[in-house]
């Protein structure tokens, strides 16, 4: 079945591109989700107004995510973990809390879309790149830093002198 992709889809296109695949993959996934729209549907001119449509929809979206990019850009996410000997936190700080750390600023971003090799283990500052669309990304500071415990007071042992009574 020939569709024209309303969305980019991965190992299959980018938006607006004409791709054929099986019938079953585009009546049980991409139509329903409306990632795609049918090349066979109509005339010519209903395939260009659709990829017209498609084009200016995904221009509106690529302006907001540049948007949301400078936004993220300029945010710097604070972590406050206990941490051991030679600066290792217990435990990690994972792709997880740092998308839930945006979601609290009033980013959403889903985890998968936040690049990070492997889970932070050492206190630092790191810079982490989040991929919002293909070709739009931003580096985001994040700062892992140990949490300031206070120290227990030590008890001071006061013991009475007695004064001796000449």
């Amino acid at each position: 079945m020939k569709l024209i992709l309303s969305e980019d889809v991965p190992n299959l296109g980018q938006t607006g591109d004409t791709v054929k695949v099986a019938d079953g993959y585009a009546r049980n996934f991409l139509l329903p989700r409306k990632m795609a729209v049918q090349a066979d549907s109509g005339s010519a001119k209903q395939i260009e107004h659709e990829r017209r449509l498609i084009h200016m929809r995904e221009e509106k979206r690529r302006a907001k995510l540049a948007d949301v990019a400078k936004a993220i850009e300029a945010l710097t996410l604070d972590f406050n973990v206990r941490a051991g000997a030679e600066d290792k936190i217990f435990g990690a700080v994972t792709t997880a809390h740092i998308a839930e750390k945006l979601a609290e600023m009033g980013h959403p971003i889903d985890r998968k879309a936040i690049m990070l090799e492997e889970p932070i283990r050492a206190l630092g500052i790191y810079a982490v790149t989040v991929r919002l669309a293909s070709g739009i990304e931003a580096d985001l500071k994040v700062w892992v830093s140990p949490i300031e415990e206070e120290q227990p007071k030590e008890e001071q042992k006061e013991t009475p002198q007695k004064e001796e009574a000449t």
